[in-house]
């Protein structure tokens, strides 16, 4: 699948990005993410339809606050902010999870909010989802 954009109220949703025009890898830096590879493998995954990941954005700068996954194997929504940006997380995970039920054939439970570090190598705090993925036939 090519990567979506998602509109959720105060801020938008978007592909990671490092190219001439937006980087947001020092951003992605501040949330602990150092891998220079990090973007290309993101990209590579919405490709390959095993996890889907976006950057929480502020609608007039395209400044990510925030990103949010989806693992497709797992059913795993997680949301990791920026300081002070728990609420774009927050309601940027709850509109991936409306998208996630919407895809075809995967049914999601209503996510339950588990604060902290699931993946400690990327950040230290994170909003994190949990889902339940039954096939419908």
């Amino acid at each position: 699948m090519d990567p979506v954009e998602i509109n959720a109220g105060q801020w938008y949703l978007r592909a990671l990005r490092a190219d001439n025009r937006i980087d947001d890898r020092p951003a992605l830096a501040d949330l602990g993410v150092t891998d220079p590879d990090y973007v290309a493998r993101c990209t590579a995954q919405w490709s390959s339809d095993t996890s889907y990941s976006w950057a929480v954005c502020e609608p007039t700068t395209g400044e990510l606050l925030a990103e949010v996954t989806l693992d497709l194997e797992t059913g795993e929504i997680a949301a990791q902010a920026c300081a002070g940006q728990a609420q774009a997380a927050s309601a940027a995970a709850e509109s991936v999870r409306r998208f996630a039920a919407a895809l075809n054939g995967v049914s999601w439970k209503r996510p339950q909010v588990v604060v902290g570090p699931k993946r400690p190598e990327y950040c230290s705090k994170k909003v994190e989802f949990t889902a339940a993925r039954n096939s419908v036939n």
